[in-house]
C-alpha cells in the first residue's frame, strides 16, 4: 500500500468467496423456480398475471412436460426449439391458443422473466408512496397484498420513519423556510410553468437570473439550465460529439450519460470503473491507431466521468484524469448530479473537492435534484459552448423552459449555500453533511461491514450479497423506523446486492446514531457483517483532496 498523506481515501472490500457461492445458489434456484412456475402457466395449472410471450400450443404440451420431467435444464430451451426447428404453432383463430404465426417475440424475455418471478417477491421493498415531504424523515403509507406481490393496496396506516434513502443531501426537501417562502411568492407571481420553450418566448427574467447564478457559483463563463437531469445529457451530448469522435466513458456512468453517448453517433469505448491505468492505455492506443479501418486521427476526443457514482459512493480521480485530458488533448465531460452542493469545501462540487480551476473542466454538467431540493440541470462552460447549444440543442428548441417555481427554489437554496442570504446557513449545512457523512461511513466500517466508495461520499452502500437478505434487510429496517434504499442484480453486480444510505444535513447526530444502532442490529440478525478489513485511518485535513490520491 502507498504511503503519505491519506486525503483522497475509498475503499472496495472484495467479496468473501463463501458469500459469492450462497449468493449464486440463491439467484440459481429462483431461476430454476421461475422455469418451472413459467411451464405451469403454460399448461394452464397456474394463472398468468403478467404481460407475457404468448402460450405454448396445446398440440405441444405432453412434448414439452416429457422435457421437464427427463431434464430439468432443458426448460430453458424449450422457446429456441420453437424457433429454431419450427415446431407446429396454432393459427390466429384458434381461441384455444393465443400463439400469431410468423411474429417475433413482442417481449425482452429474461426482463419479463426476471420481473414476474424474482422482482415480484419482493416488490414490496420498492415504490413506497410517501405522503409527507421527504426530508430528514417521512411518512409511509403502508399496503398490503393479497397475491403475493401481484397486487397492492393502501391502507389507512401510515408509517413514520427516519429517511436514510432520499437524495435530500443539503436538506433542502422542505415545506418551509425562507425557500418556500420565495417559491410561493413567484407561483403567485408567475404561474406553474412558463408554456414555451427558450426560443419560443419560454426564457423569462427568472431563468436568465438563475443562468447567471449558476455562472456565478460554477467559477465558469455561462451556463443553461434544462428541466430535466436525464435530458440534460441525452439532448445536450450530441451537438458535442458525432461520427468520427471517440468517447471514453467509465464504466459505471448513470444510464442518461451512457443514452447521450450513443445518440451521438459517435465511437464509444468503456474503461474500467476509475481505473487511470486502463483509461491511459485506451487514450494512448486510440491515438497512435486512430479511427478502425483508416486509421485517421480521431476528429475529437471526449473522457466522460461523474463526480459521485451514485452506486458506488467513489469519486472520480480528477486531477489524473485532467492530467490525461492534457497529455493527450482531450476534453472532459464532468457529470456532478451527485457531487455538486454536496462536495467541496464551498459546496461547488468535485472541483473544488480537489481544490481545482473550474475552467480546467471542458463541459461541466450537474441537476438540482440532489442538494437543491429542485428539478432540472444545467450545463456550464464558455460562451461560446453555451451559445452552441442554446441554438442546436433538442432540450433548447423543443422542451419547455422550466417552471417558474422550480427555478425559484434552485436560486433561493443557491444562494443560501453561496452566502448571499447574508447568513452562514449554507456553510452549516455543507459542514454538517461532511461530518455526517465521515462519522456514518467510520461507524459501519467499526460494525464489521462491508462498506463501498469514499469517506466523503454522501451515498453510502452496504454489500448485503444474498438475495433474501435484500428485502430482509429492507423490511426489517421499515419495522424499527428507518427508510432506505435496496439495491440487487440486475442494477448491481450479481453479487455485490447492498442497501444504499444517503445521507443529509438535515440529519442530526441523535438521528445518525439511532439509525446506526437500528442497521447494527439488522446486521447482526442476517448475519451481515462480513468484513475483514482493518479499520480505516484518514487524513481529516479539509483544505482539498488533492494532496495524494490513494485507493484500498
Amino acid at each position: 500500500m502507498p504511503t503519505g498523506k491519506k486525503t483522497y481515501w475509498e475503499s472496495f472490500e472484495e467479496t468473501p468467496l463463501y458469500a459469492a457461492i450462497w449468493t449464486y445458489l440463491g439467484y440459481g434456484l429462483l431461476v430454476l423456480v421461475g422455469h418451472i412456475r413459467d411451464f405451469f402457466r403454460n399448461i394452464g395449472l397456474e394463472r398468468q398475471k403478467s404481460c407475457t410471450e404468448p402460450k405454448l400450443p396445446n398440440s405441444n404440451l405432453w412434448v414439452y412436460g416429457s422435457i421437464l420431467l427427463s431434464e430439468i435444464s432443458a426448460l430453458y430451451l424449450y422457446i429456441q426449439m420453437l424457433e429454431y426447428y419450427d415446431l407446429p404453432k396454432c393459427e390466429q383463430d384458434d381461441t384455444n391458443c393465443c400463439y400469431i404465426t410468423g411474429f417475433v417475440p413482442l417481449y425482452q424475455s429474461w426482463e419479463s422473466f426476471y420481473t414476474r418471478n424474482l422482482y415480484r417477491r419482493i416488490r414490496d421493498c420498492w415504490n413506497r408512496p410517501i405522503c409527507s415531504v421527504a426530508g430528514a424523515t417521512m411518512d409511509i403509507m403502508a399496503r398490503e397484498t393479497h397475491d403475493h406481490g401481484w397486487n397492492f393496496n393502501l391502507t389507512d396506516k401510515k408509517i413514520h420513519v427516519m429517511n436514510f434513502g432520499s437524495y435530500n443531501y443539503l436538506g433542502f426537501a422542505e415545506n418551509e423556510g425562507p425557500c418556500k417562502d420565495a417559491v410561493e411568492k413567484v407561483t403567485n407571481e408567475y404561474g406553474i410553468t412558463a408554456c414555451g420553450s427558450r426560443q419560443e418566448l419560454g426564457y423569462l427574467d427568472i431563468h436568465k437570473e438563475l443562468d447567471e447564478l449558476i455562472a456565478q457559483y460554477l467559477g465558469v463563463e455561462a451556463a443553461m439550465t434544462v428541466p430535466m437531469g436525464f435530458a440534460t445529457n441525452s439532448m445536450n451530448m450530441p451537438c458535442l460529439v458525432g461520427k468520427g469522435s471517440l468517447i471514453f466513458s467509465d464504466e459505471l456512468n448513470h444510464a442518461s450519460l451512457v443514452l447521450g453517448s450513443r445518440l451521438t453517433g459517435a465511437t464509444i469505448r468503456t474503461y474500467k470503473h476509475n481505473d487511470i491505468n486502463d483509461l491511459e492505455k485506451k487514450l494512448r492506443s486510440a491515438v497512435v491507431h486512430g479511427q478502425p479501418r483508416n486509421h485517421r486521427p480521431w476528429k475529437k476526443i471526449l473522457i466522460v466521468v461523474e463526480g459521485v457514482y451514485s452506486m458506488e459512493g467513489s469519486i472520480v480521480n480528477l486531477p489524473e484524469v485532467l492530467r490525461l485530458k492534457k497529455k493527450y488533448k482531450a476534453y472532459v465531460y464532468l457529470d456532478e448530479a451527485h457531487s455538486v452542493g454536496a462536495m467541496g469545501p464551498h459546496g461547488r462540487g468535485v472541483v473544488d473537492y480537489f481544490g481545482i480551476d473550474p475552467k480546467e473542466i471542458d463541459i461541466m454538467m450537474g441537476t438540482f435534484t440532489k442538494s437543491f431540493g429542485s428539478s432540472g440541470g444545467y450545463i456550464g462552460g464558455t460562451k461560446k459552448l453555451i451559445n452552441h447549444l442554446r441554438c442546436h440543442s433538442h432540450a433548447s428548441v423543443y422542451s419547455p423552459t422550466m417552471p417558474p417555481p422550480v427555478a425559484q427554489q434552485i436560486i433561493a437554496s443557491m444562494k443560501i449555500i453561496m452566502g448571499l442570504d447574508g447568513t452562514g446557513e449554507g456553510m452549516r449545512r455543507i459542514e454538517q453533511l461532511k461530518e455526517n457523512c465521515r462519522y456514518f461511513r467510520r461507524r459501519l466500517h467499526e460494525m464489521g461491514f462491508i462498506i463501498y466508495g469514499n469517506k466523503d461520499s454522501p451515498v453510502v452502500p452496504l454489500l448485503l450479497f444474498m438475495p433474501a437478505k435484500i428485502a430482509a434487510f429492507s423490511r426489517e429496517c421499515l419495522k424499527r423506523g428507518l427508510g432506505t434504499v435496496v439495491v440487487g442484480f440486475p442494477a448491481t453486480p450479481i453479487i455485490e446486492s447492498r442497501a444504499r444510505f444517503c445521507l443529509s444535513a438535515a440529519h442530526t447526530r441523535e438521528m445518525v446514531d439511532k439509525a446506526l444502532d437500528v442497521i447494527n442490529e439488522v446486521g447482526d440478525l442476517l448475519k451481515l457483517k462480513y468484513s475483514r478489513m482493518e479499520l480505516p485511518q484518514w487524513c481529516e485535513d479539509d483544505k482539498n483532496a488533492n494532496h495524494l490520491v490513494q485507493q484500498h
